[in-house]
């Protein structure tokens, strides 16, 4: 799961990035209050790709989707971008969980296929 989550995040810290960089265009945004959030938030995507597999990770991934999302009211075309990036949370969290089972399952009969067998002995 943190490979698929971490490569989502990462994707989203450039898009904040661009975001900001077309934000600068609006003469009625402050250019260090862009900057401020928008460096907040690419921090926060980087941040949260060593904790995602951690208690509350991916409940705090969820929450920059939702800001991502609400970017839009600033730049319009956030509101999609951000609901493709949800979409991709949703896939990398869902998809990882499964591959991580997967993972275990293989791992646990690999684990049962090496034991000697006494019964033999």
């Amino acid at each position: 799961m943190r490979t698929l989550c971490a490569s989502t995040l990462i994707g989203e810290f450039f898009v904040v990035g661009f975001a900001a960089l077309v934000a600068m265009k609006d003469p009625d945004l402050a250019g260090a209050t862009l900057w401020t959030v928008s460096g907040i938030a690419m921090f926060l995507c980087l941040a949260l790709c060593g904790v995602v597999t951690r208690p509350g990770g991916v409940a705090l991934g969820w929450v920059l989707q939702i800001a991502l999302i609400a970017s839009g009211f600033v730049v319009p075309t956030m509101f999609f971008m951000g609901a493709v990036f949800a979409a991709l949370w949703w896939a990398s969290v869902h998809y990882g969980r499964k591959i991580d089972e997967a993972k275990a399952r293989f791992a646990a009969q690999g684990d049962r296929a090496a034991q000697p067998d006494s019964s033999t002995a």
